[in-house]
């Protein structure tokens, strides 16, 4: 069985623990985190439309970028720890959403966290980016909640009945004759 773990800063303990708690031992875990272009290609653009191009050894796009990766390494050395188990490790750089779909395909499951409005139950739970992994899926999908579920008591209230159909009026009785009177 193949596992994919998506990690992401703040959510990724409780993915991994979701895969210690369901994932069979002898399963084959790749631990996955993805970076997406847009904190180093902003940085890169303001740089480059400020202080011009072809000066790339003061370009903060390139520091941002490296930072990246350094982050990345070390989010998943803690997680390797935490899983405390072999392990494949692969980062991933592009559109975050679509790098983690294609990343699933061949998968038995991916493992995901909610990461949007975490205070209640519904939809809102899921923000765009795992909205669209769990919609895209190629495989069966794991989706945990970074800490203890809100209880049932966070879910909206229903919406209000329909009212109840009002009975049709009964016949009216039929008028008497006129009286044709005395001609």
């Amino acid at each position: 069985m193949r596992v994919i773990v998506w990690l992401v800063e703040g959510t990724w303990p409780a993915c991994v623990d979701a895969v210690c708690r369901h994932a069979p031992d002898a399963s084959e875990v790749v631990l996955l985190h993805v970076t997406g272009p847009d904190v180093p290609g902003v940085a890169h653009g303001a740089f480059a439309g400020l202080l011009g191009r072809g000066r790339t050894e003061r370009d903060p796009g390139v520091r941002l970028a490296d930072l990246g990766g350094a982050s990345a390494r070390e989010l998943l050395d803690a997680a390797e720890a935490r899983l405390g188990r072999r392990c494949t490790r692969w980062e991933r750089a592009g559109r975050v959403e679509r790098e983690v779909v294609a990343a699933a395909e061949g998968a038995d499951l991916l493992v995901l966290a909610r990461d949007g409005d975490r205070a209640r139950l519904g939809p809102h739970s899921l923000g765009p980016a795992v909205r669209f992994a769990v919609d895209h899926a190629p495989c069966p999908v794991l989706l945990v909640w970074p800490e203890a579920a809100p209880g049932l008591a966070s879910m909206p209230p229903p919406p209000p009945s329909p009212p109840a159909p009002t009975p049709p009026a009964p016949p009216e009785p039929p008028a008497p004759p006129a009286s044709l009177g005395p001609r």
